[in-house]
C-alpha cells in the first residue's frame, strides 16, 4: 500500500471483518514506525536490507510519525494473541517480530507446517518488497504507484516457480499500472519482452484449455470410457491428454475471469477424470514394485497439479461430523458418497481411502457425540497404525524392534533409509540378487505406511 495510514486503514477493515465473523483470514502488518508516511515514489527507497531475509527497510521519515508506533504496538498485540508470542516495538522486539513474521511465511512451504501458524495476508508499505523469496507467495494486491526497478522487484515476489502447479504469479492492481509495467519491462529487458514476461489475456488461456479438452474427448469421450481403454498405449494417450488439461486448468484458475460454468466440462466431471487418472498412477506404482515393465513407467504424473491445500484430514473430519448429523438414508448416502469421491480425487488423501472408509463403516455408527469424532478417529488411526506395522514385520520377516526404530527415524527425519539399513532388519540376509528387489519392496511399503498414517494427519 502507499502509506502507513493506508496500511492502518486496511488492517482495521480486516480486523472488523474478522470480529464480525465475515472471514477467518490471519492478517499481519509490518512497517517501520520511523518511516515516511507520505513520500511519492517511496518504492524507490530500497536499501540492502537485513542479511538473513534480504528485506528492504523503509526510508527515514522527515515528517515524524511517532503516532504510528503506538498503532503498530496495538497490531503486534493482536499478532501476539493469535500466535502466542510477545513482541513489541521496545528494545529488539521489532527486529524479532520481523524475523518471526518472515519465518512464518517461509514455513508455509514445509510439508510439516501447521495450519494454525499460517499468515494469510501480509500488509506492507515497502518492507518485504525486495529480496524476500517464498515460493508459495502467489498473489500481490497493489494499492501503490510503483515504477521501474521498484515495480519489477515487488512483482517478482510472486513469480517464484513451484513445480508444475505454479508457473507464474498473480498481480491484482487497484491502480492503473499498465504503462509503468510496460516501461519497466522494456527498460530492464527489451521491447519484445512484454509477451514473454506477462501472461496472455484470459481469452487466449481459455482457448488453450478448450483445445486440450477437445483432445481429451477424442481419446476418452466420457469418464466411463476410461474403463475400456485397450492396453497401455491407449492408457498413455489418456494420461498425456488429461495431464495437458490439468496444466491448462492450473493456469486458467489463476485468472479472476475463470469459471467452470464457461467450460464444456463440469467441475465434478473433471474431478471424476482426475480420479481415473490417479487410478492409473496407482497401477503404475504397483507394477514398478512388482518389477513389471510398462510404457507408463517414465511418465511424470505431475500430481502437484492435483493437490489442494484445504482438502486434508481435518477437513474430512468436519465432513464426517456432517455425515453423522444426516437424518434420512438418502442424506447419509449422499454425504458418504461425497466424502469418498473427494478422497478418491485428492492425491494426499488417496492413500487413506481404505482407512477412512473403514472408520466410516465400523466406528462412526458407534459414536454418539459429534465433537468426539476427532479423538475417536485419532485413537482408531493409532490402532490401525500398530496393526499395519505388525503386518509388514510379519509378512517380510523383519525384527519388529529394529524395524520400528528405523521407521521412527524415517518419520522424524523425513529421510528415506538406505537399503542396507532395511536389510539389517531381516533375520536372514538375502542373496545379492534378491537384496535389491526385497529392499525396494520393503521401502515402498514404508512409503505407503508414512503416506497413510503420517503425512497430512495434522493441519
Amino acid at each position: 500500500v502507499s502509506s502507513i495510514d493506508t496500511l492502518i486503514t486496511y488492517y482495521q477493515h480486516f480486523a472488523r471483518g474478522r470480529e464480525a465473523g465475515e472471514h477467518d483470514l490471519r492478517v499481519a502488518p509490518i512497517f517501520t514506525y520511523r518511516a515516511n508516511e507520505e513520500v511519492s515514489d517511496a518504492e524507490d527507497y530500497v536499501p540492502s536490507g537485513d542479511g538473513d531475509y534480504g528485506v528492504a527497510a523503509e526510508p527515514p521519515s522527515v515528517y515524524g510519525v511517532s503516532h504510528s508506533r503506538e498503532k503498530l504496538d496495538a497490531m503486534m498485540a493482536d499478532y501476539n494473541a493469535l500466535y502466542g508470542t510477545s513482541f513489541s516495538t521496545k528494545d529488539k522486539g521489532f527486529e524479532n517480530y520481523f524475523k518471526d513474521l518472515g519465518k512464518r511465511i517461509k514455513d508455509r512451504e514445509k510439508p510439516t507446517s501447521d495450519d494454525r501458524d499460517r499468515v494469510d495476508i501480509l500488509l506492507v508499505v515497502s518492507m518485504f518488497l525486495t529480496g524476500f523469496d517464498a515460493k508459495k507467495i502467489n498473489t500481490m494486491y497493489v494499492d501503490k504507484n510503483l515504477r521501474y526497478h521498484g515495480l519489477i522487484q515487488a512483482f517478482s515476489r510472486t513469480n517464484r516457480i513451484l513445480n508444475e502447479k505454479k508457473s507464474q504469479g498473480n498481480i491484482v492492481s487497484f491502480r492503473n499500472l499498465k504503462e509503468s509495467t510496460d516501461e519497466a519491462i522494456t527498460l530492464y529487458s527489451n521491447k519484445d519482452a512484454l509477451e514473454v514476461v506477462l501472461m496472455p489475456d484470459y481469452d487466449k488461456v481459455a482457448l488453450k484449455l478448450m483445445e486440450a479438452l477437445e483432445k481429451l474427448r477424442a481419446v476418452t469421450p466420457s469418464v466411463s470410457s476410461t474403463d475400456h481403454l485397450m492396453g497401455e498405449e491407449q492408457e498413455l494417450a489418456f494420461v498425456t491428454a488429461f495431464r495437458a488439461v490439468m496444466r491448462a486448468v492450473s493456469v486458467a484458475e489463476t485468472y479472476a475471469d475463470f469459471s467452470w460454468e464457461d467450460l464444456p466440462i463440469e467441475e465434478q466431471e473433471f474431478k471424476d477424470y482426475q480420479s481415473k487418472y490417479l487410478d492409473l498412477r496407482d497401477k503404475v506404482k504397483r507394477s514398478r514394485s512388482a518389477e513389471k515393465t510398462s510404457v507408463l513407467d517414465d511418465i511424470d504424473f505431475e500430481v502437484e497439479l492435483i493437490h489442494r491445500d484445504k482438502i486434508n484430514v481435518d477437513y474430512i473430519l468436519r465432513l464426517l461430523g456432517r455425515l453423522k448429523k444426516a437424518r434420512t438414508p438418502e442424506e447419509v448416502a449422499k454425504e458418504k458418497k461425497a466424502i469418498l469421491d473427494m478422497i478418491a480425487g485428492e492425491v494426499t488423501l488417496r492413500s487413506k481411502r481404505e482407512l477412512i472408509q473403514k472408520f466410516i463403516e465400523e466406528n462412526l455408527p458407534l459414536i454418539h457425540d459429534v465433537d468426539a469424532i476427532p479423538d475417536e478417529f485419532d485413537r482408531y488411526v493409532q490402532q490401525e497404525k500398530t496393526l499395519a506395522l505388525g503386518r509388514i514385520c510379519e509378512e517380510e520377516k523383519l525384527d519388529r524392534e529394529q524395524f520400528s526404530a528405523l521407521m521412527e527415524s524415517y518419520i522424524y527425519s523425513n529421510q528415506e533409509p538406505i537399503r542396507d539399513d532395511i536389510l539389517q532388519c531381516l533375520g536372514d540376509r538375502p542373496s545379492v540378487l534378491q537384496a535389491r528387489h526385497i529392499g525396494e519392496r520393503i521401502l515402498e511399503r514404508m512409503r505407503d505406511f508414512v503416506s497413510t498414517f503420517v503425512e497430512g494427519m495434522v493441519g
